[in-house]
């Protein structure tokens, strides 16, 4: 079945789908964007397998853009706001874009020239398309569930982009998963402040368009009291966000004092929010369910999720694989660990995705037997939860010991003025890596790099404890909202 379908086929006409600040769009009137733009893409030649690419902000014009290539069994490409003008240029050439839909505002990441091989429709030109009614638009019938979707760029572009092969049926599985343990329905208003080229982002939209409910788009949270007031305003049920996001909110804003009587399902997911961070999101929000997720782009979004009834007896944990997923621990032999025993986190299911595209060594180390490699360190305790240790890449070396980024992170977060912290590994002679936290300070406090020094002290081995603080106006972070360890380690390394 073409995904596009299960967007639009049960939103009431008369029901509000998005809202773009005093932009308002109903159901009706967003399937009659996406017929316009499927009927211009296909005037532009685009066919089913094509890849056509879309750059801008979330919009109703994104939107109608990337469900009309759906619905013409073209494959989209959601590319970054945040990218440059020489990385465009590799994703266009090694993706081979047919057609790109364009905002604007976004025109000055192209370099000179990009789009005059490429037919464009820019968001101001659909009030300007011929309207059309989608039910006289022949929808691309997918017949195979594997047929492709969309491609996601992952972080990082080079001269061979690794865009991650979604199909239909990948983002029907997964988001039949997600609706299910949410119990979304048509009563269900998000407040989307991430962005549609993530993966998370994506999810939002396609979980609450299949159900008729509606989502409110906020591209500002440079500016997060703004995404708070129109989070009042629209009266939304939920809102989910990234750890950078949460550490904002909860030690930069009034979002702890805020009253959001109607907000009732809050997400967390795309890496680890510390445990007291994650205790402060339920006391700022009493009356709301608090899911904690875990997933990757090459498993369409989501793997596994913590009921907000187990955050007491399970706090730390990324709780249990989602409907239609089966999650194992396995060491390099690929042989399941018993409870409590540490190895990877090896996912299976329908929506794992097909691979890298035209990547085959790549695909080839991710995919293994059917099965996702998430490159996750983890264990499952006795009753089948699941508590992720570190990424193996950003586990910390100190005199020989293996001790979690995440771990120390969350001791540090313990100080209640500190906005985020980030620690990293850094070579040394003497005890092969010592470690290095960066630490940014809540507006009008001060802390200082003994008191966090003698916090570690408290609750770490001695090799374990931070040797250098730093403290930065914010942490660097990927256009997705995470901490760029890369950048710290560099920068760590210049000292």
């Amino acid at each position: 079945m073409n995904f596009a379908k299960s967007m639009l086929e049960r939103g009431v006409d008369s029901q509000i789908a998005i809202v773009a600040g005093k932009e308002q769009v109903t159901y009706q009137a967003l399937r009659g964007m996406v017929a316009q733009m499927a009927v211009r893409l296909r005037e532009y030649g685009v066919e089913p397998g094509d890849r056509v690419a879309i750059l801008g902000a979330n919009s109703a014009f994104f939107v109608a853009a990337y469900i009309a290539v759906f619905y013409i069994g073209a494959v989209a490409v959601p590319l970054p706001t945040t990218i440059q003008p020489d990385e465009f240029d590799q994703v266009k050439r090694f993706a081979a874009f047919k057609a790109l839909c364009l905002s604007r505002r976004a025109v000055r990441r192209l370099p000179k020239g990009a789009a005059d091989d490429l037919p464009l429709i820019l968001d101001n030109q659909l009030a300007d398309l011929p309207e059309a009614v989608l039910q006289d638009v022949p929808i691309y019938l997918v017949d195979d569930e594997r047929t492709e979707a969309a491609y996601m760029l992952t972080s990082g572009t080079t001269s061979r982009p690794k865009l991650v092969r979604v199909s239909h049926g990948n983002l029907q599985a997964n988001t039949d998963s997600i609706v299910e343990y949410l119990n979304l329905t048509a009563d269900d208003r998000i407040m989307v402040a991430m962005p549609f080229y993530y993966c998370f982002g994506l999810s939002l939209l396609h979980t609450h368009l299949q159900v008729g409910g509606s989502v409110v788009l906020n591209n500002k949270f440079a500016y997060p009291e703004s995404v708070l007031d129109d989070m009042e305003a629209a009266q939304c049920t939920g809102f989910a966000g990234v750890p950078s996001m949460y550490h904002t909110l909860l030690r930069k804003t009034t979002f702890p004092k805020r009253p959001l009587p109607h907000l009732k399902k809050v997400q967390q997911a795309g890496g680890h929010l510390p445990p007291v961070l994650v205790e402060e999101l339920r006391r700022a929000l009493p009356g709301a369910e608090v899911f904690v997720m875990y997933g990757q782009t090459e498993a369409t979004a989501r793997l596994s999720y913590l009921p907000p009834n187990m955050l007491d007896s399970k706090l730390g944990s990324i709780g249990q694989a989602i409907p239609g997923v089966e999650l194992r621990v396995v060491d390099k032999n690929g042989q399941e660990m018993p409870p409590g025993e540490v190895g990877e986190i090896i996912a299976f299911g329908n929506n794992i995705t097909l691979g890298y595209l035209d990547n085959p060594e790549a695909s080839a180390k991710k995919y293994v037997n059917g099965g996702l490699r998430t490159g996750d360190l983890a264990y499952k305790d006795e009753d089948g939860y699941f508590f992720i240790v570190d990424r193996e890449s950003d586990i910390l070396k100190p005199s020989g010991m293996r001790v979690s980024s995440k771990k120390i992170e969350s001791f540090v977060m313990e100080i209640p003025q500190l906005v985020s912290a980030a620690a990293v590994g850094v070579p040394d002679l003497e005890m092969g890596e010592v470690i290095h936290v960066y630490a940014v300070t809540a507006p009008g406090y001060e802390v200082s790099e003994e008191d966090i020094l003698a916090h570690c002290r408290k609750r770490l081995p001695l090799a374990a404890v931070p040797t250098t603080v730093h403290f930065l106006d914010r942490l660097p972070l990927n256009a997705n909202g995470k901490v760029l360890r890369s950048a710290l380690r560099q920068q760590a390394a210049a000292y």
